[in-house]
């Protein structure tokens, strides 16, 4: 009693202090709530269903999507070097080739702007300006690759199962991929969305999903794709053999799981050792310019550097293989 008797009253005007608060926070709660969901609603949605509307076509779409991918229209490769065009478009960039080859373009001339700025040369110009047009975009996009496969494959057993259920219902196969294209988020809708289309228009179903292996580059694809060409030409019970596929696909994913995370202790090494020497040339290069500065244009120190950035990167493919392992 004494302590409750020791606290100060509250007057009006902190009630309506203490209101105002209260109120404050249940409408950044409920704005948070309002933009999240449809922000989670957006992203349910995938490329191919936000861009039917009144006034585009199917086939318009469908066309669309393809060149966004770096493909003709008639879902051909357009480069030359098949081994990039495919790289691109398994990427999943959907840039276009004019836009991404503009974008290589202004990187390599800022690159090579950069290189001469700091070098004072010519040569370390172009060295820079090759690296950034060349080495580089094949990092990022190997790297964008690899992240879309991972997607990808997490979303595999769930359209297989969708596709099962649907065929449980009594639904044709073209029925049920075109529902994965309609129901599932990118980026697996859309790809299941675009075989869907090809289908519509005039191609067959084992040729839709070959394209679709041909775009994406997944390695459990042939799976469906040669479960679903047995089916299609001999028959057989196809809902039982997508269950078992969408099973082990799961399993295989578990077992990805497993091996990452025994080799995470060398990847970090990998990482560490090769971050480290970039790391403290830096380091180096702020705290005391002149200590590099003074040789920077000295041929032992071009090869010196040459010869060390050759050698970490032959110890980080030898420490990359001994971590990643194919399942």
């Amino acid at each position: 009693m004494e302590l409750i008797a020791g606290l100060p009253e509250l007057t009006e005007r902190h009630w309506i202090a203490i209101g105002v608060g209260i109120a404050a926070v249940l409408v950044v709660e409920a704005l948070y709530l309002l933009f999240a969901d449809a922000k989670s609603h957006r992203d349910r949605i995938n490329r191919r269903m936000r861009g039917m509307t009144g006034e585009v076509s199917q086939q318009d779409v469908m066309i669309k999507l393809r060149r966004e991918r770096g493909l003709a229209a008639n879902g051909s490769f357009l480069l030359p070097l098949g081994w990039l065009n495919t790289l691109i478009v398994q990427s999943g960039l959907a840039i276009g080739l004019p836009r991404l080859f503009l974008y290589v373009a202004l990187f390599s001339v800022a690159a090579g702007i950069g290189g001469f700025f700091q070098f004072g040369s010519l040569l370390a110009a172009g060295s820079f300006a090759f690296m950034a047009a060349t080495v580089v975009p094949i990092m990022v996009l190997k790297y964008l690759r690899g992240r879309m496969l991972k997607q990808f494959g997490l979303q595999l057993p769930d359209a297989i199962e969708l596709i099962v259920r649907s065929l449980k219902a009594g639904h044709p196969v073209p029925v049920a991929i075109s529902l994965v294209g309609r129901e599932m988020p990118d980026p697996i809708g859309s790809e299941f969305g675009l075989v869907a289309d090809e289908v519509t228009y005039g191609s067959d179903l084992v040729t839709a999903l070959n394209n679709l292996q041909a775009r994406v580059g997944h390695p459990d694809l042939p799976l469906l794709v040669i479960a679903v060409s047995i089916q299609s030409s001999s028959g057989g019970n196809l809902r039982e053999i997508l269950e078992n596929l969408a099973s082990m696909i799961r399993m295989r994913i578990k077992m990805r799981r497993k091996v990452t995370a025994i080799s995470s202790e060398g990847r970090i090494s990998a990482v560490v050792l090769s971050g480290l020497p970039i790391l403290m040339l830096v380091a180096v290069n702020l705290i005391t310019p002149g200590y590099y500065g003074d040789v920077w244009q000295e041929t032992p120190t071009l090869v010196g550097l040459g010869a060390g950035f050759l050698w970490m990167s032959i110890g980080n493919l030898m420490l990359m293989k001994m971590v990643n392992f194919k399942i």
